[in-house]
């Protein structure tokens, strides 16, 4: 029937000589932009036309025509009759196919319709292109039937699999695996679409209409449980996508903050994010959300996503803008977000909400808004269908890329932000506060926080904090830096010491109880002594230094600390000394040794004299026997029972190995105790004086025992 109508229409002349017998390509229909010179792209349902895609673009940017229902053209298209339509567009009975367009009208006509308007009269010259296709109708409509037959059949074997559990750990060992699990190609060029919302609203349920025809992919449950728990994922082969299931907010969980920040990890990695909500009115709590999140991924997860992109060696970029947002709001009750305001569009509704809470969504590329009422179930999920696969078309701010792309980006992700969260340092006001992502150690001297991320020292970035610190006689948080130096433009730190660097031991020993203490620059040689004068000596901070006081981070050395026993580590090697006062008998040796011990000997260690036997064995010592120190207790023993060493820093002896008795190591674990530290401290910073004075008054003796020359004597009385 329909060839006989376009054999006689052939017949009679109305179609031009170019159009006989051919099937011609559509031209738009619009003429508003190209003058009807371009191929259609488009067909909008309630303009009645086919639209070329300047044409599309221009018309419906008119407030008025924005929310038009357009369909892109397959080949082969052929438009609906526009004169079966009601007085709104839509069709009271079945739409019936057009096999003509009246040139003169500018409507698609179908058989019935072009006899009844086009068959006496004047329209009945009126020029028309004919679209040529034998039963046109019949073969459209099941040709329609197989596509959507055919896309269904492609979603029947798909299952979704765990991605990332509560813990936040990835159930997926390597790329290899997650691309089985996906049942997609390697080289296949993916988008990730995501899902958040309230525990309870529907969002599994909502990703199973909206990609996969209802189909239970990912599992739904009437009970009060949540039945999602953890990340879960799919892939959509007909929209090319890695649809990923998240765990709703507001539930009854534990680890609650842990599973928060897993949900910005997932949000990072996605290209456009549903956010689902089933309340009549949009809440705080959706704006906050996306609030927080957005300030979270600009400040910590876009320098790690960029990183990744370096180290992997991409050519993808993982991140020029944020993903986009569509919010899916069903309500029962209520009217849709912007129906009382008609000349406002809702995202600009949407915006205003955010400025008066206080939160501004920049990371994200665009924010949507599409809302659908229910008056009685099934809920329309056709409008949320169509706003994503456009927006899915959209590669301007994020484009496709392979699914190892994707692993890639997760598991650096998890690498670098896990971790138990302390709950002294959730904060109940943000979704997404610093302390989930912010290196949790604290100053030790002013409580400061460090600000930077995570495991920053992986990477060889100090700890930093944003205050200045203050001064805490307990750790001596002072840094010297040679004041010569940082005239000339380099900062060099420097340490008060017994003895300069060019020194030997005994000559270091000699100076410093004449001279006292000195201040080496590793640039500019000994710069300062403590005594170099017998009067008047300044202070090196009015002369020679600069002080800076400095954070004390947890597991890091002390400043000066390890100088106080400086003194002592000298006299660990007082054989050497004793070997040379050749002069001096085995006891006056002795006690020579004994006595300078005991004056500069920490506070926390037992005096020679009131050590009689060993502490562990109980064996009396004679006159002429050694008696050992262990570091760690500062008792005394023998030496077969003081014969290991292990570092001590908690005494102030430094990272490197010290003598210690057989019981402290085994115990490595002794704390000092605080009064007993702060009381070490203090012993600490008299400790250069009373060797000085020590030393000093026992020079005599120790200037014929070490055979100075008298030269050399003299000259350091003269400077004196």
């Amino acid at each position: 029937m329909v060839g006989d109508f376009l054999t006689s229409l052939n017949m009679s002349g109305q179609t031009s000589p170019a159009e006989k017998g051919l099937n011609p390509g559509l031209m738009c229909q619009e003429s508003y932009t190209c003058s009807g010179t371009e191929e259609a792209v488009f067909e909008c349902d309630e303009c009645c036309s086919l639209q070329c895609v300047r044409c599309e673009e221009e018309l419906h940017r008119q407030e008025r025509l924005r929310n038009h229902e357009r369909i892109r053209l397959k080949a082969g298209h052929i438009p609906y009759c526009d004169s079966c339509k009601g007085p709104n567009g839509h069709s009271p009975g079945v739409k019936q196919r057009a096999v003509v367009r009246c040139q003169t009208c500018k409507i698609n006509l179908c058989l019935e319709c072009q006899k009844r308007t086009h068959s006496g009269g004047n329209k009945r010259r009126h020029p028309v292109t004919v679209y040529h296709v034998p039963d046109v109708q019949e073969f459209l409509e099941e040709e329609g039937m197989d596509e959507e037959a055919k896309r269904k059949k492609m979603t029947e074997k798909v299952v979704s699999f765990l991605l990332v559990d509560e813990n936040e750990e990835i159930q997926v060992t390597n790329e290899e695996e997650f691309i089985r699990k996906l049942d997609c190609k390697p080289d296949q060029h993916l988008k990730v679409v995501s899902i958040f919302g309230n525990t309870g609203d529907g969002k599994s349920h909502t990703l199973n209409h909206t990609f996969f025809y209802g189909r239970e992919v990912f599992k739904t449950s009437p009970a009060q449980e949540s039945c999602t728990v953890g990340v879960w994922a799919a892939y959509d082969p007909v929209h090319k996508v890695a649809v990923i299931d998240t765990e709703g907010l507001l539930g009854a969980t534990v680890n609650l903050s842990q599973r928060t920040r897993l949900l910005l990890k997932v949000l990072a990695i996605s290209d456009l994010v549903i956010y689902r909500t089933h309340a009549d009115r949009l809440h705080n709590d959706l704006f906050k959300f996306l609030g927080d999140a957005s300030e979270a991924y600009l400040k910590h997860f876009t320098k790690e996503l960029k990183a990744t992109t370096a180290r992997c060696g991409l050519d993808v970029p993982l991140s020029t803008l944020g993903p986009a947002v569509i919010i899916f709001h069903e309500t029962v009750h209520t009217q849709l977000l912007g129906s009382d305001h008609p000349s406002e569009v809702p995202e600009k509704l949407i915006q205003d909400r955010f400025r008066k809470l206080g939160r501004f969504p920049e990371a994200f590329s665009s924010i949507h808004y599409k809302g659908t009422r229910t008056y009685n179930p099934p809920t329309d999920f056709s409008g949320l269908r169509r706003a994503l696969e456009q927006q899915l078309e959209n590669n301007t701010t994020r484009s496709p890329r392979h699914p190892g792309v994707i692993f890639k980006a997760l598991k650096a992700l998890s690498d670098r932000f896990s971790g138990e969260i302390p709950d002294d340092q959730m904060a109940h006001s943000s979704f997404f506060p610093d302390e989930y992502f912010t290196c949790s150690s604290l100053c030790l001297s002013c409580g400061a926080g460090c600000k930077n991320s995570m495991n920053h020292g992986k990477e060889g970035v100090p700890h930093e904090a944003k205050s200045r610190c203050r001064y805490s006689h307990q750790y001596d948080n002072r840094v010297y830096t040679c004041k010569a130096c940082y005239e000339r433009g380099n900062e060099v730190s420097v340490v008060p010491k017994t003895a300069a660097s060019t020194d030997s031991p005994w000559m270091g020993l000699a100076k410093y109880a004449w001279s006292g203490y000195v201040i080496e620059c590793p640039n500019c040689g000994v710069v300062y002594r403590s005594r170099q004068y017998w009067f008047g000596n300044q202070d090196p901070v009015d002369t020679v230094v600069r002080t800076e006081i400095v954070h004390v981070w947890p597991g890091t050395d002390g400043f000066l600390k390890d100088n106080n026993n400086a003194a002592q580590r000298l006299l660990d090697g007082m054989n050497f000394m004793a070997q040379s006062v050749s002069e001096f008998s085995l006891g006056p040796t002795k006690a020579v040794t004994s006595w300078l011990t005991d004056q500069i000997a920490p506070a926390y260690w037992r005096p020679n004299s009131q050590i009689l036997s060993c502490n562990k064995c109980a064996t009396s010592f004679k006159d002429n026997d050694t008696k050992h120190h262990c570091r760690a207790c500062g008792e005394g023993f023998c030496d077969s029972c003081s014969s290991k060493t292990r570092p001590v820093p908690e005494r102030g002896w430094g990272p490197a190995p010290v003598r210690v008795c057989d019981n402290c190591y085994e115990a490595r674990n002794i704390q000092l105790d605080v009064t007993e530290a702060q009381a070490d401290d203090e012993g600490g910073t008299l400790i250069a004086r009373k060797v000085g004075e020590a030393v000093q008054n026992t020079l005599g003796a120790v200037v014929t025992a070490i055979d100075i020359p008298l030269a050399t004597n003299s000259s350091s009385v003269e400077l004196g």
